[in-house]
């Protein structure tokens, strides 16, 4: 992946090479670094965490304090946020030397068919079901790791949001700095229309419900992350002590009573619209308002309304029969999302289609219920 940042050729002391696959501050000498759109609006500490690989964050801080650290040569503190073209006087750091890496096997293009909008500052894929947005928890490479792969050219490429693992549909990632914080400035403010499609155990009765519920994450003994609804919070008033505790379910006090739970709550809010009744199943879309952890899966589950192959929150004996008849994945697809585009405000409309064994999955239920 190309640098963050490129050196001034206009600076008095030496600089690493433009041509270089990574820069690094000199170890002997004063180096110049010059903001480009990569970093723009970044700030002074980040972008030195960054730099600085195998520097800790102590001395980072310090470096700031001192004035070693000089942008267009002033004084700046840790929370300055720099700017386009800005000049970064990095002093002589000695930083951890990277292991040597193998030749690296050429790389598939796994996203380059997923893709469903482009320009210069963003782009939008169709996120396969099976494949994480990053890598971690035992997953090496995620969507975001594989696209900075098969585009070694890019200069910035970051995960405007998250979907789960096993979801499909609608990833929006941004190109700019500037396009990501004009994303989460518009999520943030509830600027956006996210929409999904769902298969629900269950006969859903409502044309149009709101669902708003308190949501807790916890951690299963196997140290697996969930969330569940809770009627009221949970407390933990220092490690591992109970000051207080109100919960309902017997999960949510066995996990409470080891500590194992985080103290905020969130509240979810969804509104979900009855598209189909398939006989034994609904058919929903649902707009998110708020865009909690597994919201949609856990407020379905809550409701009685499992999701079809959920693995976490469903019904494990019906998904068994389920992946006999086709259905080896969650039936959860965020279909379309609405918002703004982060640099010129032109409205933006991306669409990601029901992916082929959904599709088969749902026509296979019309099927049966015209047939009954």
């Amino acid at each position: 992946m190309t640098s963050p940042f490129s050196p001034s050729s206009s600076s008095p002391a030496p600089t690493a090479s433009t041509h270089a696959p990574e820069v690094r501050p000199a170890s002997d000498r004063v180096t110049y670094l010059q903001v480009d759109e990569a970093s723009e609006t970044q700030r002074v500490d980040n972008f030195l965490a960054k730099v600085l690989k195998g520097v800790p964050k102590s001395h980072i801080y310090r470096i700031l304090r001192s004035g070693e650290v000089r942008v267009n040569k002033k004084r700046v503190d840790a929370e300055y946020r720099l700017q386009l073209g800005d000049e970064v006087r990095v002093p002589p750091i000695r930083t951890a030397e990277a292991a040597a890496k193998p030749a690296a096997p050429a790389i598939k293009a796994r996203l380059a068919e997923q893709v469903i909008y482009e320009d210069d500052a963003m782009l939008a894929l169709n996120k396969p079901a099976g494949m994480a947005v990053h890598g971690g928890s035992g997953i090496s490479l995620g969507v975001i790791e594989q696209l900075r792969l098969e585009r070694p050219q890019a200069k910035f490429l970051e995960l405007v949001h998250r979907l789960d693992r096993e979801t499909s549909g609608v990833l929006m990632i941004a190109k700019k700095r500037s396009a990501l914080t004009a994303l989460h400035e518009a999520m943030r403010h509830h600027q956006m229309d996210k929409r999904y499609l769902i298969l629900v155990q269950g006969q859903w009765q409502d044309a149009k419900k709101k669902v708003t519920l308190d949501l807790q994450k916890y951690v299963t003994e196997s140290g697996e992350r969930r969330v569940q609804v809770v009627d009221a919070p949970l407390l933990n008033s220092e490690p591992g002590g109970i000051k207080s505790l109100k919960a309902s379910g017997i999960v949510a006090q066995r996990h409470a009573a080891k500590g194992r739970f985080e103290v905020e709550t969130q509240t979810s809010e969804t509104w979900f619209y009855l598209q189909e009744m398939l006989g034994p199943c609904s058919f929903l879309q649902a707009k998110l308002i708020t865009g909690r952890t597994h919201q949609l899966r856990v407020q379905l589950s809550y409701l009685g309304f499992p999701i079809l192959g959920d693995d976490k929150y469903g019904d494990f004996a019906l998904n068994k029969q389920l992946s006999k008849q086709g259905l080896k994945r969650m039936f959860l697809h965020s279909s379309e999302t609405r918002i703004a585009h982060p640099l010129t405000g032109e409205p933006l409309h991306l669409v990601a289609p029901l992916p082929a064994e959904l599709a088969q999955f749902l026509q296979q239920q019309r099927q049966l219920k015209s047939i009954k």
